[in-house]
């Protein structure tokens, strides 16, 4: 089967808000979403920034009880999913849950568990270890916990890889859907790392930014003063629903989904291949599915995060796979605004993406202040704009060079 696959209804919890609605005016305004570290003591860190998500207020989707039982990032997983399903005005009561599945996805899941439940063994020994630690801490949890709370009995998963990991949960779910195994995916992803260990690895593997002095001009993708990405936390979630499905019960259609392509680049740990060729085949088998020519492409949501390498290297592919298109058309970075968000990054950049489609507006890329000469492309450096948004690529890579495309845009040419 090749049925065709849409998006229904979107959620977010996010360094710029706890709603899609914050997010994408937030992105739209400019605003930095990256400050001071607040969580733990960051005196001996060199990295002293986060792109934290503030004011979290879980108990409006989950009992106190229920929510000191999950780790963060399954909150943050459980809030977007509510506001996902209440956005696509879903009735739970009509719909054949056993066709409704669940996949998200998370580079390292529930650190700050991990981290709390080894304190407690270190200081009182294996008796204290809280009965929950195990079911808290794994990565498939985010999707095991919204499956029982919305009754999905379909595929239930969770995608791990690295930075890409919501961009595979994705792709999986439109994949599934295409083929018939199911009507509804609710897909995306879910991080909550800023913890001791966790920035204290990334600081020593030399991938933060380090302007601690101007947190939020930290963040600066394809600027020649770029030093590193900033460390961000969230969620986001998107209703993904087989195209007849949702026309029969009336659903709003944000846009549809209409390739995926995902390689490896075999290369290195955590350094892009320098050409991109990884992601150069990602964009391009993309294309392929999706049935698309370059010159059909309006608009690329970038990786982009900040660093020396993956910057250029993501230009590079851009301008290989989409040739003279490439200088043509406008590109930008989320990460500017929201910090990395690392395994939940493809999942909020889709969404990003599918309100560019519908809305007709692109989000500047921030900092850009001095353009790098070897990123030579239109990154929306000014304000947002307006555009016509008929089809868009959204990029994820990730350490061990997992590279993930997708391509999304208007229903048979409108929405």
């Amino acid at each position: 089967m090749n049925r065709q696959v849409v998006v229904t209804g979107l959620g977010a919890v996010s360094p710029l808000g706890n709603t899609v609605d914050d997010l994408w005016s937030g992105l739209l305004d400019g605003k930095s979403g990256v400050g001071p570290l607040t969580r733990f003591d960051i005196s001996e860190y060199p990295a002293k920034i986060a792109a934290e998500v503030k004011d979290f207020d879980g108990t409006k989707y989950m009992e106190k009880k229920e929510m000191r039982r999950m780790d963060l990032s399954a909150q943050y997983a459980m809030a977007a999913s509510f506001q996902a399903i209440e956005d696509s005005k879903l009735d739970l009561n009509t719909v054949d849950l056993d066709r409704c599945g669940v996949i998200i996805g998370s580079g390292i899941g529930g650190i700050s568990t991990f981290e709390k439940q080894h304190a407690v063994l270190e200081k009182s020994g294996p008796g204290r270890v809280s009965p929950f630690f195990i079911p808290m801490m794994i990565i498939d949890m985010c999707a095991g916990l919204v499956s029982i709370r919305f009754g999905f009995r379909g595929p239930n998963y969770a995608t791990v890889s690295a930075c890409a990991s919501s961009s595979h949960a994705i792709s999986d779910a439109f994949h599934t859907i295409q083929r018939g195994e199911a009507d509804i995916i609710l897909g995306g992803g879910a991080e909550a790392t800023i913890t001791p260990t966790s920035v204290a690895g990334f600081c020593q593997a030399k991938a933060l930014s380090t302007r601690n002095d101007e947190p939020e001009r930290a963040s600066r993708p394809f600027d020649i003063d770029r030093d590193g990405f900033v460390m961000g936390e969230g969620s986001g979630m998107l209703v993904i629903e087989e195209l007849e499905h949702a026309k029969a019960r009336g659903a709003k259609i944000y846009g549809q989904i209409y390739g995926a392509g995902m390689t490896a680049d075999a290369y290195h740990m955590t350094a892009p291949h320098p050409e991109g060729h990884g992601a150069k085949r990602a964009m391009k088998n993309a294309l392929k599915e999706a049935g698309l020519r370059p010159e059909q492409i309006d608009y690329v949501n970038t990786h982009g995060t900040s660093t020396s390498l993956g910057d250029v290297a993501e230009t590079l592919a851009i301008k290989d796979v989409l040739g003279e298109r490439a200088h043509q058309i406008p590109i930008n970075s989320t990460k500017s605004m929201t910090g990395h968000l690392l395994g939940a990054a493809g999942a909020v950049e889709m969404l990003v993406t599918l309100k560019s489609i519908h809305e007709g507006l692109v989000h500047r890329t921030a900092n850009l202040d001095n353009q790098d000469p070897d990123c030579d492309l239109d990154y929306v450096s000014g304000d947002s704009r307006k555009c016509d948004v008929n089809y868009a690529i959204s990029n994820s890579f990730g350490f061990g060079g997992h590279n993930v495309s997708l391509v999304a845009g208007k229903v048979n040419g409108s929405v």
